[in-house]
């Protein structure tokens, strides 16, 4: 059973890398699929599909000051996101098999980078919070700089179902395994966990509150009159 474990272990490292991969190439694909929505050129397929592949990682590595950015020292990460870009040039993908496909996939990628964020926040000698900050931007930073290059609104900032919020979840609990030695096992549920929500959330249509639908109605003199209740007798 011992022997088990540890195999399962060892090879859970090799799994995350490739859940990693796909990560980007399925972003590559994303950013490219806005490309073609745009109707941009080649250029605009690939800058796209670069930018919505590895710009979480790269902002979350270069605030960290860990060294250089991992997707420029590791070609494949690169190679990857343009093979996305390309997929997206020659095919629509709109068929209803793949967008299933792409939400079970997305919420897997979001979990793992979520995590990975947490923890090489928390390795580089942070806290708590800025290691959820940097799991968050790990995960949804690369989608959300494609938005803006695109001259769109960032679809994480609300009217879509719910996707920052796995994100958070998914750094969460990174935080916690990571908290009790445990790295590779919280890597491990945080997948899990972000691939359930996620696909949770697009299954139940899951969105956070608009601001049109909550505010604040009293009025400053209202308030005032209740700070005043609660000020004590001299």
């Amino acid at each position: 059973m011992r022997d088990l474990f540890d195999g399962a272990n060892e090879m859970l490292p090799d799994l995350f890398r490739a859940i990693d991969l796909l990560g980007v190439l399925l972003n590559g694909i994303l950013g490219g699929r806005l490309a073609r929505a745009k109707h941009f050129d080649a250029v605009g397929f690939a800058v796209l599909a670069i930018m919505s592949a590895l710009a979480g990682g790269m902002v979350r590595d270069t605030l960290l000051q860990a060294g250089p950015p991992v997707a420029l020292t590791d070609p494949f990460y690169l190679a990857t996101a343009l093979v996305g870009a390309g997929i997206a040039m020659l095919w629509k993908l709109e068929s209803r098999p793949w967008r299933i496909a792409l939400v079970i996939a997305d919420g897997a990628v979001l979990g793992c980078w979520a995590a990975t964020g947490a923890q090489k926040t928390l390795a580089a000698g942070f806290g708590v919070i800025p290691a959820i900050m940097l799991g968050i931007i790990t995960a949804v930073g690369g989608g959300m700089i494609r938005d803006i290059a695109a001259g769109s609104v960032p679809q994480v900032f609300g009217g879509n179902n719910l996707y920052a919020t796995p994100a958070l979840v998914s750094a969460s609990i990174m935080v916690i395994f990571y908290h009790f030695e445990v790295a590779t096992l919280g890597m491990l549920v945080a997948t899990i966990v972000g691939t359930a929500f996620t696909g949770l959330s697009h299954w139940k249509r899951w969105q956070l509150p608009q601001h049109d639908d909550w505010t604040l109605t009293l009025t400053s003199s209202q308030i005032r009159r209740l700070l005043s209740r609660g000020v004590p007798p001299q």
